[in-house]
């Protein structure tokens, strides 16, 4: 496990490729939305493209503002609460 990324509005946490669950057969991503209080983790072939395209986003030295950009698309898939213990 491995923070990626970490603005005011969102963080990233990586999860590193684990054959022995499949879940983690091509690694995930949790994706948290702070003001929001939700989360989502993906894995498998979303995992993968996710990756990919964050390669692309990186590539362009993007801002900020960019990256959180990018990350509120998936607000939409954001269905889990953020549950603090």
């Amino acid at each position: 496990m491995n923070l990626i990324y970490n603005s005011e509005q969102y963080s990233v946490v990586e999860f590193g490729i684990d054959h022995g669950q499949e879940a983690l057969r091509s690694g995930g991503y949790e994706i948290m939305d702070k003001s929001g209080k939700r989360e989502i983790f993906i894995g498998g072939a979303l995992a993968e493209t996710f990756r990919e395209k964050v390669k692309v986003l990186i590539a362009s030295e993007p801002s900020i503002e960019e990256i959180d950009e990018f990350l509120g698309k998936y607000d939409a898939m954001m269905s889990n609460r953020v549950v603090y213990h």
